[in-house]
């Protein structure tokens, strides 16, 4: 039967043959026929049951998803089929479709993971996750398009894993520093919503008050501000690069004279929904507290620099006051007043919670995330107030990252992000009312004071002051009110892409 059906193929040959070489078509013929010949009579040798899909072995269609050991497609992986040239590379969702026999084995492979070998029997789908080589990875930079081992990348590029971004903070610019060679970041104020911190990638370049230069921040594509980076969810992000040098930037122009930071964000992969949530309370404490000089020691350096300016004038702190002050007489008339025990707290709370949702089929694909924190000051407030001047920064942040497969080589994308911030806190900022507690006089006047008989008709809280009230009372100044304000933001981004190959 074999040889009937090959020599059927050899004669369908001779008949679009030219008439001169007829010869040679019969004689070409005529060895074919024979080898085919000699060929069927050792197979019949060997077996004589043997049946034409035994030969052949019939090849089938397997697809499948590869992914890391979290659960994220990667893009550019390689599957192949061992002992042969025969593959295919993973699209940008991880998804892979080849041809094989039914009975192989696929090899998978992807830089910085552990290659592995998996049996494959005939089914239709066929995932795989892979797990990282932390050997190799040390041993690979990730370039704008692609992966290359670190030896054959010229440029300066540095990768930052999204799980060593995760500190007990709102703020992702607070998590910079000592995470990337060559990046220097400092913090100048810890308050909510002023807690930015400050990032040079590519040093400072000049002098004078302009020599800051941020550098250009991409986050899914689109150039952003610090503002936007610092609000961001770190378990919504999927890649952080960092790229530091002019070979590395050249894709950018002058905009990336200062350096770029590129932020990809997660997006939904094909399977069974996933939900994902996180609740956290941190507490937070100033980092170094300012040595102050104690009541005493203020008043016996205050007349030294009277008398240091002027021999003949007069000491503003009597020795009586010094006196009675020293050993705690009479509080109401001498008074030692801790300011900044009077108006901070050394301790407080912060609050954060995280929801996110993915998955989708082979048509659609989603993320959705919401992320809620609450940034708490350290300022105290007195219960007999009737409104709370102390720092409350409430920020709620949406993400939804879809993605739509409308055709085999027509992607479309779309992507929303919104932030709500409501702040509320002292009238001057935090920063400002820090100041008047350490420039507050610590002897003159107590906070506020009870009411006696003389006033015993006042209904408000009695300040303290001295003279002429020309002093600044922390206190009083926490008590004039408060100030609040709201920023909503929403960036919508629609990304259509179509493959010409």
């Amino acid at each position: 039967m074999t040889i009937l059906k090959r020599t059927a193929k050899v004669e369908t040959l001779k008949e679009f043959s030219f008439g001169k070489c007829r010869f040679i078509r019969h004689l070409s013929l005529l060895l074919v026929c024979s080898s085919l010949s000699c060929v069927q009579v050792v197979q019949a040798k060997k077996n004589k049951d043997l049946s034409v899909e035994e030969v052949t072995q019939q090849k089938t269609k397997v697809k499948g998803v590869i992914t890391d050991d979290v659960g994220e497609p990667l893009a550019g992986a390689t599957v192949q089929l061992q002992g042969t040239t025969q593959g295919v590379i993973a699209d940008m969702d991880g998804r892979y479709e080849m041809e094989v026999p039914a009975k192989c084995k696929l090899v998978v492979s992807y830089i910085g993971m552990i290659t592995k070998i998996v049996d494959y029997n005939g089914e239709k789908e066929l995932n795989v996750a892979l797990v990282s080589n932390v050997k190799e990875l040390d041993e690979v930079a990730v370039v704008a398009f692609a992966r290359q081992k670190k030896e054959s990348v010229i440029a300066s590029i540095s990768t930052v894993k999204p799980s060593d971004l995760k500190v007990p903070s709102s703020n992702l610019t607070t998590a910079f520093a000592g995470r990337v060679a060559g990046l220097v970041s400092f913090q100048t104020s810890g308050e909510p919503g002023q807690d930015n911190a400050s990032f040079f990638v590519r040093g400072i370049t000049s002098f004078g008050r302009d020599a800051k230069k941020d550098p250009l921040i991409l986050i899914d594509g689109v150039e952003l501000t610090t503002d936007d980076l610092a609000r961001m969810n770190t378990d919504d992000i999927a890649s952080f690069s960092i790229m530091k040098d002019a070979a590395a930037t050249a894709l950018y122009g002058a905009r990336g004279a200062n350096g770029v930071i590129a932020v990809t964000t997660k997006e939904g992969r094909e399977g069974k929904i996933s939900v994902n949530a996180r609740i956290e309370n941190s507490f937070s404490s100033p980092t170094r507290m300012i040595d102050l000089a104690d009541p005493i020691t203020y008043m016996y350096m205050h007349n030294e620099a009277v008398k240091t300016r002027d021999p003949l004038g007069q000491a503003i702190y009597s020795s009586e006051k010094i006196y009675m002050t020293e050993r705690g007489l009479y509080p109401e008339i001498f008074p030692a007043t801790d300011w900044y025990a009077t108006m901070f707290k050394n301790v407080t709370t912060n609050q954060r919670a995280n929801l996110s949702l993915s998955g989708g089929g082979s048509v659609a694909r989603y993320y959705v995330a919401v992320n809620f924190t609450q940034d708490n000051g350290s300022l105290k407030v007195d219960k007999r107030n009737n409104f709370n001047s102390n720092i409350d920064l409430k920020k709620i942040a949406v993400r939804s990252n879809i993605n739509l497969k409308l055709t085999k080589t027509t992607d479309f994308a779309i992507r929303l992000s919104s932030t709500f911030d409501d702040y509320r806190g002292p009238i001057d900022g935090g920063e400002k009312m820090y100041f008047k507690v350490i420039r507050a006089n610590p002897v003159m006047f107590k906070p506020y004071y009870q009411a006696d008989e003389r006033y015993s008709y006042a209904k408000h809280i009695l300040f303290g002051n001295f003279g002429h009230a020309g002093y600044i009372n922390p206190y009083a100044e926490a008590m004039k009110g408060y100030q609040d304000h709201s920023k909503n933001q929403m960036i919508v981004q629609f990304e259509g892409k179509q493959d010409l190959g």
